[in-house]
């Protein structure tokens, strides 16, 4: 019997693992101006047929293992398929012959059909499957069809030259050539070798601006859009490639790598390319699968010139073809990158050099023209993406341009991303074409009008700021609804005109102990109606407060006021004691501190002084907030009246206000987002309710809290929003609009929100004035959100720039670093103008003198001009090669319908040993059973490398002060306790899977929830439990049950929904000698 080549080996395998798909046919089609001799054109086919045996070859299996079976020609029923179409229903009539199936057991690889139009207008289509074809195939294939149509046209039989070699042979012969692994010195194990070296490291999988995440199965449909360039162009690509002593395709491959690193795959980028193979004369007239596919890796670090960057692909590229006798599929054994049905191995784009020659070959009464397009939308593609591309000549033989066609996967981009990155590939031609001292990063991907767009077009936020500052608008609400309740907090109510006197009497007092203009007043007090006072009375005497939360240790507090300056700290006595002696403590509950108080209503001091209502200026800060710092020790952002103003006034348009409205306010003042809740509503003369620090920490305290005072708007954190959607009843609350920030939030809590509440997500840092951008999600009516719910646009006076290392922007669908820029941008930090300079950089977009925020989180644009969250720079994990964003396996975990809240995290318990850790709250569901049922729930729905390796059952995640996950309070998993042989088989079915497993792969002994593939199981080996499956108990498995099913446990639940198997097909007759 004849071994399958390993190229085909690996075909047969993915049709095993795929089942039934077109995803690896070869369509050819040639228009027939003329009048047709069917009979002769179908014996003209079956002659060649006849001729090249790699096309009459089947793959049956015996003993676990797959072989060549050539058939007998006097046995072949194959026939040449003949339709009447019209001209516009040819192409349909093409793309569903082109999706035809081949069973490889059973079915020669190859069919053709003759489309009719017109007496003299037909159109040929040949499909072969790749197991017995390549590029190269298709000139012999075509000039033999030619020669024997002559031939049977005019009544002969044709008379070629004998092939030098069988197709089965020449397999052979290269197995005997490149030796075996076993022995050091052989041709094949040099090359392992290099390859080895070459590819240590790779990338597992290349980052590529995507619409959609990559889906957990094999999904093979493809857009296909036309690729071709101006003659221009080619003529200077050809005369750059003749300077540089390179071919063309060395320019193609440079600059299609320089294309994938501008668009965020980064600076080690492999390619995967195909080689005839062919170099031998004697295989020039085969048809057959010869062909190898190598993967080129280029080298882009280091920001190289074009000139250095053609150079770098030349040397891989004659490396790579000095060693193009191993085959891939042996690569891939050898190497043995993780395992993905979603994803090819080793590289996920492919660039094909296209035979673009003269294909017209004419012959009495009929010609053969240039080849019909085939590809329909969608084409199938084993790729993410995938080009093919050749030269083109006019009659003189000069340059007439690029020709070929780009295709990307559909389950990841939309067919106008594929276009786009073409046209992004132009560009990037079109800099190869002119100055090769051009560094890489210098090379422009965006059109002026794609450029001008994200530049400008999605900025256009621009509106007359308000001239007014927060303490003035809200004195100008108590006076129009002086007798509305203005806030409110257990049972304590102010209306407007008594919070404004309260507030300007503390003004006063301030006043008198030096506080003014530039001033920092620490306030130190739990939530209560005193807390707005004071903070409004800061304002009123023309300082800025520090908001300091009082369960603080006392060595933090301390620091946050000898770091900010703050001269005294209002608060009451219990908390004074928390208080460093240099500060002054202004205690609201103090005797003497209450009677200097109860005075008569008094205005601001300013205004006594014959200055403005407020003693603040625009210009002045409102407040000085503390943030966690990357070295751990906080630092303090100062915001301005005028940045805060400008804020509101976009949020007052934004949720439109009025006394009928009430506020339950949630956040703890210490967290920046806590002045939205308090000032929005106050400037608009609606009512604030703060809740209590112990009914935020109990969600069903909260929930009723909401009823009771009547609220009809909320901001929280996604994971306070978690808790409290969990504990609404069946009738929601009176709550209108729900807005959510502060974390990424999950789409399912997203869906769920959105069944109560009108939602807007919001996005921003603290360094630029709370929110910097809105998404409206809407509520139950609004269209389904798409599966990331979007950070949205920017707020008004607002500009948001996704840029590059060079701070150059990006095309859409890349990811990059957001920069923030406009009026809410922060003074800086306090105390630290080293770090402010950092953070705080000019901003190259806007006037001169205009700076913007490096955020160190990182978005992307989506086509219509909105922001999507992708994680923070420093939260992207790499794992086994792979690069992770912990968000999307967390929203993973938190769609399991048995979850309630879930967290995932990266965790390093042994030095170098990185883990994905799923945390997960579950009322009601054993320990057990939820990991097992988690870790199956997010296999269905991720890749294998996403999949947390431990799930860790919590009563409630931790949170920090203002909301958040605390991260630092996740526990480290108990792997210890799931060490051991595990659980043993506990029916016949199993034990056999178990005995299976063992054997297979060379085991004392498997458990049932022993994972085939972690101990050490590969596509090959699957193979053989498939089989070992069929002989067993009689049942046909397809290989993907095993990869979807990879214990014993979920192999043997799987085996009762399989087919039964068929009969094995033994060959009929002897197969043929030499020709």
């Amino acid at each position: 019997m004849t071994p399958l080549s390993p190229a085909q080996q690996r075909l047969w395998f993915m049709s095993g693992l795929e089942g039934p798909s077109p995803t690896y046919n070869n369509p050819v089609a040639i228009r027939l101006p003329g009048a047709v001799d069917r009979s002769a054109l179908n014996a003209a086919l079956r002659d060649v047929l006849a001729r090249h045996e790699a096309l009459r070859t089947v793959f049956p299996v015996e003993n676990e293992t797959p072989y060549q079976l050539v058939r007998d020609m006097e046995e072949l029923r194959w026939e040449l398929e003949e339709t009447e179409v019209s001209e516009s229903e040819l192409p349909k009539a093409i793309e569903t012959a082109t999706a035809c199936v081949f069973d490889l057991a059973t079915d020669v690889p190859v069919r053709a059909w003759l489309f009719a139009m017109a007496p003299e207008r037909h159109v040929l289509l040949v499909v072969v499957h790749r197991i017995a074809w390549d590029g190269w195939s298709a000139r012999p294939f075509v000039r033999d069809v030619v020669t024997a149509y002559g031939a049977r046209s005019a009544g002969n039989t044709p008379v070629w030259e004998p092939l030098p070699v069988r197709y089965p042979d020449h397999l052979l012969r290269q197995r005997e050539l490149l030796g075996t692994a076993h022995d050091p010195q052989s041709p094949l194990s040099r090359q392992v070798r290099y390859w080895r070296d070459a590819l240590a490291g790779v990338p597992e999988e290349l980052v590529l601006p995507t619409d959609r995440p990559r889906p957990a199965g094999a999904d093979r449909r493809g857009h296909r859009v036309p690729f071709r360039t101006p003659a221009a162009l080619h003529r200077r690509l050809a005369e750059v490639a003749l300077e540089r002593q390179v071919p063309v395709g060395t320019v193609l491959r440079a600059s299609f790598a320089a294309l994938l690193s501008r668009l965020g795959a980064g600076t080690d980028v492999p390619i995967g390319t195909t080689v005839s193979r062919r170099g031998d004369r004697s295989l020039e007239d085969m048809v057959g699968c010869l062909a190898n596919t190598l993967v080129v890796r280029t080298d882009l670090s280091g920001d190289p010139t074009l000139a250095l960057l053609l150079t770098r692909v030349a040397e891989r590229n004659s490396a790579a073809l000095a060693h193009q006798e191993v085959p891939f599929e042996r690569l891939v054994e050898e190497l043995a990158p993780a395992r993905s049905l979603s994803r090819h191995p080793l590289f996920q784009v492919m660039l094909t050099q296209l035979d673009n020659g003269p294909t017209e070959l004419g012959m009495p009464g009929l010609r053969f023209e240039a080849p019909v397009e085939t590809a329909a939308d969608p084409v199938m593609t084993p790729y993410d993406l995938e080009a093919g591309v050749g030269e083109t000549y006019d009659e003189a033989g000069r340059p007439a341009g690029l020709c070929g066609w780009l295709t990307g996967s559909a389950a990841l981009f939309e067919r106008a991303s594929v276009e786009r990155i073409a046209e992004c590939w132009r560009r990037v031609l079109d800099a190869f074409a002119g100055d090769l001292d051009l560094p890489l990063s210098c090379v422009d991907i965006l059109g002026p009008t794609e450029r001008l767009r994200i530049l400008t077009g999605w900025n256009d936020t621009a509106a007359q700021p308000i001239a007014s500052t927060v303490p003035d608008r809200i004195a100008d609400q108590a006076a129009r609804t002086p007798s509305v309740i203005a806030v409110e907090c257990e049972g304590t109510r102010l209306t407007y005109a008594e919070l404004e006197s309260r507030a300007n009497r503390l003004a006063r007092h301030l006043t008198s102990l030096g506080v003014g203009a530039e001033s920092v007043v620490a306030v130190l007090m739990e939530r209560s109606v005193d807390l707005v006072v004071t903070l409004l009375g800061v304002w009123k005497a023309g300082g800025a407060y520090l908001p300091v939360d009082p369960a603080c240790p006392a060595d933090r507090v301390a620091y946050l006021l000898e770091d900010s300056g703050a001269g005294c700290a209002v608060t009451h006595s219990s908390f004074a004691p928390l208080l460093p002696s240099c500060v002054r403590a202004v205690a609201l509950d103090d005797p003497v501190v209450r009677a200097e108080l109860a005075g008569p209503d008094e205005e601001p001091p300013s205004a006594a002084a014959g200055g403005g209502r407020g003693g603040a200026a625009a210009r002045n800060p409102a407040y000085v907030i503390y943030t966690s710092g990357s070295t751990g020790r906080p630092k303090g952002v100062v915001v301005e009246h005028a940045s805060l103003c400008n804020f509101l006034a976009d949020m007052d348009a934004r949720f439109p206000l009025d006394r009928r409205d009430v506020w339950l306010a949630v956040t703890t003042v210490s967290f920046d987002i806590a002045a939205l809740e308090l000032y929005l509503p106050l400037v608009r003369g609606a009512r604030v309710v703060l809740a209590p620090r112990s009914s935020v920490v109990d969600a069903a305290e909260l929930v009723a809290l909401a009823r009771r005072c009547g609220a009809t708007i909320m901001q929280a954190t996604p994971s306070l929003w978690r808790a409290v959607v969990a504990d609404l009843p069946a009738a929601a609350p009176s709550l209108v609009r729900a807005l959510v920030g502060g974390e990424s939030l999950p789409a399912p809590l997203a869906r769920t929100m959105r069944e109560f509440a009108d939602v807007t997500n919001l996005y921003g840092p603290t360094e630029t004035t709370i929110w910097s951008t809105a998404a409206h999600l809407g509520g139950r009516s609004a269209p389904v959100a798409q599966d990331t719910p979007s950070i949205g646009r920017p707020l008004t006076n607002t500009q948001v720039y996704v840029l590059d290392g060079r701070m150059q922007p990006v095309p859409v669908g890349v990811v990059a670093d957001l920069y923030i820029a406009g009026r809410g941008l922060a003074r800086g930090y306090a105390g630290r103008h080293g770090l402010t300079a950092e953070r705080f950089v000019a901003c190259p977009f806007g006037a001169p003198g205009d700076r913007m925020y490096r955020t160190g989180d990182r978005v992307r644009w989506t086509t219509d001009g909105r922001l999507e969250f992708a994680g923070r720079a420093d939260d992207q994990v790499k794992i086994r090669g792979f690069r992770i964003e912990p968000g999307e396996v967390q929203a993973a975990v938190a769609a399991h319908p048995r979850v309630a809240q879930a967290a995932v995290a990266v965790r390093e318990d042994i030095p170098g040993d990185l883990r994905l850790v799923a945390y997960v709250v579950a009322p009601g569901v054993g320990n057990t059973e939820l990991a097992v049922s988690v870790r199956e729930f997010v296999a269905a729905r991720l890749p294998e490398y996403m999949v947390p390796s431990a799930v860790v059952p919590l009563n409630a995640l931790p949170l920090t002060v203002n909301g958040k996950l605390d991260r630092a309070a996740l526990p480290a998993p108990d792997h210890a306790r799931t060490a051991g042989t595990g659980r043993p088989p506990a029916t016949e079915r199993e034990r056999i899977l178990c005995a299976a497993f063992a054997e297979i792969l060379q085991l004392d002994q498997v458990g049932v929830d022993d994972d085939f593939f972690d101990l050490g199981g590969h596509s090959l080996l699957a193979n053989r439990v498939t089989s070992r499956v069929r002989a067993v108990f009689g049942v046909e498995m397809p290989i993907r049950v095993l990869f979807e099913a990879p214990t014993v446990a979920q192999l043997a639940r799987q085996l009762g929904n399989q087919k039964t198997a068929r009969p094995a097909l033994r060959p009929m007759r002897k197969q043929e000698g030499p020709r």
